[in-house]
Formats: structure tokens, sequence, C-alpha cells
């Protein structure tokens, strides 16, 4: 029994010792409080106003599209970027000083995280599909050979050769900066992963630039198509990869990331090497044989 005060008594088997006008009473309780390992998360209006913002930047999309003006649709943007801020700063909160993020609560991140970069691969896959389809069952329209009559495909030893050579240089790069988080030494760290972030931006120069130079478009027939959609496509999630690991490089520089606790560091470089992987793909593939 340890005193309180002159009131009341609390002993460490799990009950209280009222004292009222002299007399003792008794009150029995929960000597501990069993935590959860899941985080149950609170009422929160992002989701909501997410839902909307998007519906607003689709709208967007088909006004442009179709030549309509599109004046009163430009809230949609800073409100986009304003409850994406909120949501990530909530998220953060939740993650980093307030540790909700439990072993369990990553396990189930990690899972969840797993199962996009799946549907990921299938959607990559629909379309290497496509291709596939095309070059192997040439129709009579596009002259039974592939590639068509009359296009002049790009050359992989260039620049294709060049991104490809850049994208396993920064894989490389990513998972040495890694490496130097788990053992410790922060300054290296940053400095391999500056040298990733610069080596992902000469990827999209060079896919930019690779764009102007091509002598077929997306609307040249079925090889135009397949080309664009796969290689624009991987060309959005290399700048969706960018971006992701830039927000780490903040976080990691806030020194919100320690040697053990990084799940979102960890995930963004997993999505970082799928993107390097389907890259590998397309250039087999596209560049080379199809080609």
């Amino acid at each position: 029994m340890k005193s309180v005060s002159n009131k009341f008594l609390v002993s460490a088997k799990g009950c209280a010792v009222y004292f009222f006008s002299g007399k003792q009473s008794v009150v029995y309780y929960s000597a501990s409080v069993v935590r959860t390992p899941y985080h149950v998360v609170d009422p929160s209006p992002w989701p909501m106003i997410m839902g909307a913002n998007l519906w607003g930047v689709a709208a967007m999309f088909i006004c442009w599209v179709n030549e309509i003006s599109l004046d009163s649709l430009y809230w949609g943007i800073p409100l986009f970027v304003l409850t994406f801020y909120s949501w990530v700063r909530d998220i953060i909160n939740e993650a980093t000083f307030q540790g909700f993020h439990t072993e369990k609560v990553q396990s189930g991140l990690t899972l969840g995280f797993i199962l996009f970069l799946i549907s990921e691969l299938m959607l990559f896959f629909s379309f290497f599909w496509a291709f596939f389809h095309s070059a192997l069952s040439s129709s009579v329209e596009i002259g039974c050979c592939w590639p068509p009559v009359g296009l002049e495909c790009l050359d992989w030893s260039k620049v294709p050769l060049h991104n490809t050579a850049l994208l396993v240089a920064s894989s490389a790069s990513i998972t040495l900066s890694h490496n130097y988080l788990q053992w410790g030494d922060i300054w290296v760290a940053a400095a391999t992963y500056i040298a990733t972030l610069g080596l992902s931006v000469m990827f999209i120069k060079n896919q930019y630039e690779e764009y102007a130079w091509s002598s077929f478009s997306i609307s040249d027939g079925v090889y135009g198509s397949c080309f664009f959609m796969l290689t624009g496509l991987h060309g959005l999630h290399v700048i969706g990869g960018t971006c992701g690991l830039v927000f780490c490089f903040v976080r990691m520089m806030l020194l919100q990331f320690s040697s053990e606790h990084h799940v979102a560091l960890t995930l963004a470089i997993w999505y970082w090497h799928f993107v390097d992987i389907v890259w590998l793909g397309l250039f087999f593939i596209i560049y080379i044989w199809g080609s």
C-alpha cells in the first residue's frame, strides 16, 4: 500500500481503499489498461474533401479535353494541395509523434502497399499484352509486319540505354542510402539520397527529349499507341516515385526517421525498385525486341 492522499490509499493489487468519515471502503479497479496494437483512426474530414477535390480535377480534365472554359473549376487545384498537405500532416503526427504506428500497423501498411504494387504490375501487364498481341499477330492494315511499314523506331543504344543506366544506378544509390541510414550515418545517407534524386531528374529530362525527337506520335497506329502509353505511363510513375523520394528526404532531414523506424522510406524505395524493374522490361521488350 502507498498513500496517495489523506483520503484514500492505492494498492498495487488492483484496489483502492477510500476513507470517508473514518469508515473504510474498498473499490476494485483494473491495475493496467490494455492497449490494442491496432490504430483506430479518429473521424477525419479529409477523405470526403479529397473526393470532392478529385471530382473537380476530373471535371477540369474533361473541360480541357473538350475545349470548354474551366475558369470556375480552378478552385480544385489549391484545395487539392491544401487537403493533401493536411491529410499527410495528420498521418505524420500519428506515426512520428503520437506513436500510433505500432509493428502491427506497419505490417498492415506494408501488406497494403504490396497489394498496390501487384495491382500496378497488372496495369502494366495489360499494356504489354496489347503490345505482344499486335507484334505477334500483325494485321494487314499495318503491312503484316512489326514494326509497321514506314515507321522509324528509336535506336535503343542511345537515349534508352542511357536511361537504363540512370535508373539502375539510382536503384543502387537509394539502396546504399537506406543501408547507411540503418547504420546510423545520416549524412552519408543524405549524400547518396541526393545522388538518387539527381539521377531521377536526368531520366525525366531524357525521356522528355526523346519524345520531342521522336519521328512518330501516339496517333501513328497501334505501335505509336502502345509505345507512348507504356513509356508515358512509366514516366508518370517515375515522376510520382521522385515526389515520394523527395517527401521522404525532407522527413529524413527533419530527423523523423530513425535507423529502425522508417517504414515510409522503405515503401518509397520499394516503389522505386518496382519502377526500375518495369523499365528493364520496357527496354528489352519495346526498344530492343519490339523494334
